[in-house]
């Protein structure tokens, strides 16, 4: 049996987060606006916990990204396949990731990759060259590492 799972990053701001990441890797951002709308009519949630993102009601302290091929929940918004989701926390990152994603963006692209994802808000760290391959170590615009190769 398989289970069902998704990538939690903690973040300064999810929002920005979700939209640094849903043009890096080509995903949606998930519309929970519907749930979220309805759980505020019920008076389940208060409204400080949500904001205006692209014109419609989210989150404030959670965003999330889907593969726009994978299947969702209509009537909540929520991805149900390959999916990162931005949760706020208080503190900032202070060390290395221990787990980070690896972009492939196929054979000779990397370096326009690299330029489209600076274009986005990231950051080259270094260039790496070994016996095993090549790529280029960078950061989004909260400083979390992935690599392009």
């Amino acid at each position: 049996m398989t289970l069902h799972w998704k990538l939690v990053i903690d973040a300064a701001d999810p929002l920005a987060q979700a939209d640094f990441w849903s043009g890096a890797l080509g995903y949606r951002t998930e519309d929970n606006s519907a749930l979220i709308e309805g759980l505020l009519e019920q008076g389940t949630v208060p409204e400080a916990l949500t904001t205006e993102w692209h014109g419609r009601r989210a989150w404030l302290d959670l965003a999330a990204v889907r593969h726009p091929d994978d299947p969702y929940e209509e009537a909540t918004g929520t991805g149900l396949g390959r999916r990162l989701l931005f949760q706020r926390v208080p503190e900032a990152k202070t060390a290395k990731n221990r787990l980070h994603l690896d972009l492939h963006p196929g054979p000779g692209r990397r370096e326009e990759e690299v330029a489209r994802l600076e274009g986005l808000g990231a950051s080259v760290l270094r260039r790496v060259r070994e016996q095993g391959g090549e790529w280029c170590v960078m950061q989004d615009p909260e400083g979390n590492e992935f690599c392009v190769h």
